[in-house]
């Protein structure tokens, strides 16, 4: 199991013992409860109180934290494919929050994103029809320079879209038993058991990491098969780690989707990368009985997502960590074959291209990080990374609120060439829907990418190509 010792600047520093977890066992896995939503008016809607509270990660330590109808974060939303929904969000904070409904295909007015603050002790009542195919998405705060702070301290939930098609499919699909959520997050603890935030150069130069795993608010967690087969639904919910999914023994797993939609074919493999924010659904056959670890493997040294030059020293995703354990059970339910075929994916190049746009993602380095500066000396606001300034950039301009950079016209189909031209990787989401990944280096991507996806991640030095359908909405 996890213990815990004093470190030298006084926090709660975890020392995995394998021998321990085994014996010892750790912590069930808790599964967030599953909310239908409520038919009012021909209408689904789901009730969503933000609130504060206190959540026990360790025996005899209460963690001040936030959560979505508890003390951490939120419940499982299930919606369907046609439905009208209405999401009744109730700010009970002592500040602002939103709620963004990640990767999900919605009107501007009702995605949730910066521009639609939630005051305190205010409500948001945001109605749109569920029109994506089948898939796993999330929720989260996404609150103007508070949106790590906020998912950090637990506003963050998991969306499960289903369709009459994929209803079909022979899948796992029993939510707890054989269909289980998977929300990956890593933390740090102070010693009274707070949740340490952004508290050193590292954590402002590379993103916030923690040396504490948790799998749905669960520290040291196992979770005990009852059947053959497992569908896991996983989400890289951390702010800035990479998670480099195995298990201990190398066994191959089937990923049936990433992000936004399914694969065309169940495929085999056994290392999967995910950065923050993407998703992958994937089935496990634990018939064998035997006990095994599903675990984060350092990143591979030639991996294009390894950051470069000073940014690589400082790096956490080289560690290996220990992410679930799986307990052997002597007898369990046969599950059927997963089929050959999961669906027709469409290719948004058929319909052919209106435009093309070439972005630039920069940060500022050197002196600039520091006092404010972007590419070539310049910065918007001032403060730097130390003080709160911009020190990201898309083709050379930091966010504004005010600001609108590209307009793009309803009802056409763009390709996004996006160059990477810092020195470490980022993840890069779209709102408003769906995209694909159509090119990688000039390269056709992995068949692990070759899907609906929301958010991907581009290596220091890479260039990815995109291409999505604008359809639907407009808003100016």
């Amino acid at each position: 199991m996890q213990a815990s010792s004093i470190g030298p600047t006084g926090l709660l520093l975890p020392k995995f013992s394998w021998a321990q977890q085994a014996a010892n066992r750790g912590n069930p896995l808790k599964i967030p409860t599953l909310n239908i939503g409520e038919i009012r008016d021909d209408r689904q809607h789901y009730q969503l109180n933000i609130q504060s509270g206190n959540t026990r990660f360790f025996d005899d330590l209460d963690t001040p934290t936030l959560g979505i109808n508890g003390s951490f974060l939120g419940p499982t939303l299930r919606l369907h494919g046609g439905d009208q929904v209405t999401m009744d969000v109730f700010n009970q904070l002592q500040e602002s929050t939103t709620l963004h409904w990640h990767g999900l295909h919605v009107p501007a007015s009702a995605e949730g994103g910066p521009h639609q603050e939630i005051p305190e002790g205010g409500s948001w009542h945001p109605s749109f029809q569920v029109i994506q195919k089948a898939g796993t998405f999330w929720y989260h705060s996404h609150l103007v320079e508070k949106t790590g702070e906020q998912v950090y301290r637990g506003l963050a939930g998991m969306i499960i879209v289903g369709d009459a098609e994929t209803d079909q499919l022979a899948l796992p699909s029993e939510y707890g038993v054989d269909d289980i959520p998977l929300v990956i997050q890593d933390r740090r603890f102070n010693q009274d058991g707070s949740f340490q935030y952004i508290s050193t150069h590292r954590d402002i130069m590379m993103g916030m990491r923690g040396n504490t795993v948790l799998v749905n608010g669960t520290r040291s967690p196992y979770f005990v098969p009852t059947t053959g087969k497992v569908r896991f639904r996983i989400l890289n919910g951390s702010n800035a780690r990479t998670y480099n999914i195995a298990f201990s023994d190398g066994r191959n797993f089937q990923q049936l989707a990433c992000d936004s939609g399914f694969l065309g074919a169940p495929y085999d493999m056994s290392l999967l990368e995910l950065a923050p924010a993407e998703r992958c659904e994937i089935v496990v056959d634990f018939s064998d009985g035997n006990p095994v670890d599903l675990i984060s493997l350092p990143m591979a040294a030639d991996s294009p997502f390894q950051s470069r030059g000073m940014m690589r020293r400082m790096s956490g995703d080289n560690d290996r960590l220990q992410v679930l354990s799986i307990i052997q059970q002597s007898s369990l339910q046969t599950s059927d074959r997963i089929s050959g075929k999961l669906t027709d994916v469409a290719d948004f190049e058929d319909v052919g291209i209106d435009n093309t746009r070439q972005f630039t993602l920069s940060m500022a380095m050197g002196m600039g990080m520091m006092c404010g500066g972007g590419p070539g000396g310049r910065g918007q606001r001032g403060g730097g990374m130390m003080g709160g300034g911009d020190q990201f950039f898309i083709n050379d301009a930091a966010m504004e609120m005010g600001v609108i950079n590209e307009r793009i016209r309803v009802g056409t189909t763009e390709v996004w060439e996006i160059t990477n031209d810092s020195m470490m990787m980022h993840p890069f989401h779209v709102h408003h829907g769906q995209f694909q990944v159509k090119e990688r280096n000039g390269r056709a991507p992995h068949e692990h990418e070759r899907a609906f996806k929301d958010t991907v991640k581009i290596g220091p030095g890479e260039t990815v190509k995109i291409v999505m359908e604008f359809a639907h909405f407009s808003d100016p």
